[in-house]
């Protein structure tokens, strides 16, 4: 195996333990929750708390295996290496280019987020004009250093947490204070059709679109290549997480669900015929006639999707480095510029990813719930070949005698859970007509990673030559 070595394609430890905090937290605030909660309610109704809770336990779970291995071996492009060291060749080829397009699918997912967001206030303007505008000012943000990019994302998530902790404090005192709104009271949560309105089958049929939510909790990961004490700030970053979720999904949306019907929001919401035409946050505040707090709210989620999209345009970027490094993809890859940035990863992502202005273009209105479909598709096989490879990973170090310091909790049995979990929502995926195709593509995506693969095989070791 070809491995980086040079002093010309090292990447420098320069994110401090705030920058790490921050994007761990900023990659669980976005798209998924801000706009995706607007398909999930129409599904499940309020039992949608019951499905970002459990689905946030599973991505915990996940999260403590990839951390136990991090921790073990700091690196960024983590699973395609730890896959490549602890179960095969192929596997790791497999993880590094499943998280490429998974990442470039979220990007593209979160630029059409902001041209709705921006419609909000100007519903003239296209979407595909918004998404080309971010599209150049994120992509110029990430060549410079990556101090810059950690600064950034730590102010942009700073204004993403406070803005949900308001939202949580403003809904509470509407809720409970003197003067509560008409139709907002707690039972809310279970007095208009029930608290499972469309039955267990709504909640399950829900279950994929929550999994995009918790989809870039994997940026802490990305960050251990550049992280200066990456054995104390990865397991403090990723410790928290089931407190995030508990506080900004569980929380932030009771409070969503209580001040007004489930049924009258969704309906708002999906008056053009469109269920994503707005934040589901901003569009229960316009109806509350707080018009200002919805404009600064709008605001919020628009910076907040700016965010998801600049840590995945770093993810994908550092990804790409990484499999350059293994011999898995190009070595023209590892090119760092003067700022320590891998220059032509950068535009080889942002070559690809310019495809959403296109699509944007072509189908303004179907876009993003065709691309959460894909990401979805991509979060399975990345959350399944995580857990498998952990088990591989303690296996090779029960074998070797070796212990680690930050150990997944409840091992075996939280992987096969995991497994399991994961399973289930490709099951479930395949009975929606909007992720069927999705689900079709998987085998075709698996077949033609293997035949590259194949043809870029030179060893039985799984060396790859590429030029």
């Amino acid at each position: 195996m070809s491995r980086a070595t040079t002093s010309d394609s090292a990447l420098a430890r320069g994110l401090s333990n705030r920058h790490i905090q921050m994007i761990g937290l900023g990659g669980a605030i976005g798209t998924g929750l801000f706009l995706g909660s607007a398909g999930v309610m129409k599904l499940a109704g309020p039992s949608l708390l019951l499905g970002y809770a459990f689905a946030g336990l599973i991505a915990f779970l996940i999260m403590r295996q990839l951390g136990e291995m991090l921790v073990d071996e700091p690196v960024s492009g983590s699973l395609s290496h730890f896959s490549n060291k602890y179960c095969s060749g192929f596997l790791g080829y497999l993880a590094g280019w499943n998280y490429t397009a998974g990442y470039i699918l979220v990007g593209m997912a979160e630029l059409t987020a902001v041209g709705k967001y921006v419609q909000f206030w100007w519903p003239e303007i296209p979407t595909w004009a918004c998404a080309a505008f971010f599209f150049v000012l994120v992509n110029g943000l990430n060549l410079l250093a990556v101090k810059i990019y950690g600064e950034t994302e730590f102010w942009f998530a700073v204004i993403k947490v406070t803005a949900v902790l308001l939202m949580i404090a403003l809904g509470a005192w509407l809720l409970f204070g003197p003067t509560p709104p008409a139709g907002a009271a707690v039972s809310n949560l279970w007095s208009h059709g029930g608290f499972v309105p469309n039955g267990v089958g709504g909640l399950l049929l829900a279950m994929p679109l929550i999994m995009f939510a918790f989809g870039g909790l994997e940026f802490i990961g990305f960050t251990a290549g550049e992280a200066r004490d990456p054995q104390r700030t990865i397991p403090s970053a990723i410790n928290k997480v089931l407190h995030r979720i508990g506080l900004f999904y569980i929380g932030a949306l009771a409070v969503l669900l209580a001040l007004t019907p489930w049924d009258d929001l969704v309906a708002s919401l999906s008056a053009g015929g469109d269920p994503y035409s707005a934040s589901p946050f901003v569009k229960i505040l316009d109806l509350l006639g707080i018009g200002a707090a919805a404009h600064v709210l709008n605001l919020v989620v628009l910076t907040a999707a700016l965010s998801v999209y600049n840590g995945v345009v770093y993810c994908t970027v550092r990804q790409l480095h990484a499999m350059a490094g293994q011999g898995h993809a190009p070595r023209r890859l590892l090119k760092l510029n003067r700022n320590g940035i891998p220059v032509n990863a950068l535009f080889v992502t942002a070559a690809v990813t310019a495809l959403a202005v296109l699509l944007n273009w072509v189908s303004p209105n179907g876009t993003l719930e065709l691309l959460m479909a894909l990401v979805v598709a991509t979060t399975i096989m990345n959350w399944m070949l995580t857990s498998y490879t952990h088990l591989k990973f303690r296996r090779a170090k029960q074998v070797a005698g070796e212990s680690t310091s930050y150990k997944s909790p409840l091992f075996p049995l939280s992987n096969y859970l995991c497994i399991v979990f994961i399973g289930a929502i490709m099951a479930i995926m395949a009975f929606i007509p909007s992720m069927q195709l999705s689900v079709w593509l998987i085998p075709l995506w698996l077949m033609l990673i293997y035949g590259t693969y194949r043809k870029y095989h030179a060893s039985k070791s799984g060396a790859l030559h590429f030029e």
